[in-house]
């Protein structure tokens, strides 16, 4: 499996010469070695355009393999060396942008100095990556129940609040019931099914249903937060976003006896790694690591 990390480099960013300057090499050695490659293997890996490099059928399949082969091999060495040093190697993890910001990245310092043979790549994104492909070990999904080939473990139930800043109450008073904000111009997630309906459910399990207007949306959750705290209107925001801000004052819930979503009243924070019957103890440890926080210092997000 001689250069099968270039193989893997090449086929994820689709280019060589991207590769190359990544590598400190002549895109021409990139070129000749993969040429190499492929006459020894007897079939092309890539097809090539001026614009971009691509897997061949046969290509995808032969690095599916060696990409498997490769992790074997590297869970292997870990686990081995893990007996006389602890959980070491990089471990790469994903996560929404906010909630990677908000709370994974202030998490890891500690987590580093408790584990420092455990190197971290942080890759935070709101599409759903693909845990195979993009080399994952553990990705953190916020949503219902999480289906597919993975294994899924709840790290903690997710409540939204609608919260307004005490500027904005001054300015425009509190509304009174859920059926007010039809009336405010609210800050609306850019997402279908975020941006025209909320949903609320009062203590006695009635369900109402509120549609939403507001001339402000944004693609983001920190953004609809920073806009919230600059009293442009109320937001529909996550508790692990908002909690320390109402806690502080400087964000009011406007509704805290009802609970409230836009999509599915049954969220939790999830974590996911592939399905596999060998978990790193690089994994492991994130994983109680995440587990023990949750239990020491998450119980306001409820």
């Amino acid at each position: 499996m001689r250069h099968a990390s270039l193989l893997i480099e090449i086929a994820r960013c689709g280019s060589f010469a991207e590769v190359a300057r990544d590598r400190g090499v002549d895109p021409s050695w990139v070129s000749r070695t993969v040429a190499a490659i492929e006459e020894e293997l007897g079939f092309r890996i890539f097809q090539r355009s001026t614009r971009r490099v691509a897997l061949t059928e046969a290509g995808d399949v032969y690095l599916r393999q060696v990409q498997s082969s490769i992790a074997a091999l590297d869970r292997a060495r870990d686990d081995a060396l893990s007996l006389t040093r602890g959980p070491l190697g990089t471990l790469r993890m994903t996560s929404t942008v906010a909630f990677g910001q908000k709370v994974i990245v202030p998490l890891l310092p500690r987590f580093r100095q408790d584990f420092p043979n455990v190197d971290i790549e942080l890759v935070l994104s709101d599409v759903n990556l693909d845990l195979v492909s993009e080399r994952i070990d553990l990705a953190i999904r916020l949503g219902p129940a999480v289906f597919g080939d993975v294994v899924a473990a709840k790290l903690q139930d997710t409540r939204y609040r609608v919260c307004a800043s005490p500027e904005y109450i001054d300015k425009h008073g509190r509304p009174q019931h859920p059926s007010d904000l039809s009336q405010r111009d609210c800050l609306r997630f850019l997402l279908p099914g975020f941006r025209s309906l909320w949903l609320f459910r009062d203590p006695a399990g009635g369900i109402e249903k509120v549609e939403m207007k507001g001339g402000v949306m944004a693609s983001g959750a920190l953004a609809l937060h920073a806009l919230t705290l600059a009293g442009m209107g109320p937001a529909l925001l996550a508790n692990w976003l908002v909690d320390d801000d109402i806690a502080a004052g400087r964000l009011v819930d406007l509704f805290p006896d009802w609970r409230v979503t836009a999509t599915c009243f049954e969220t939790a924070i999830w974590m996911l790694y592939p399905s596999r019957s060998f978990l790193p103890k690089k994994v492991r440890a994130m994983i109680d690591f995440l587990k023990a926080e949750a239990a020491a210092n998450w119980r306001q997000w409820t």
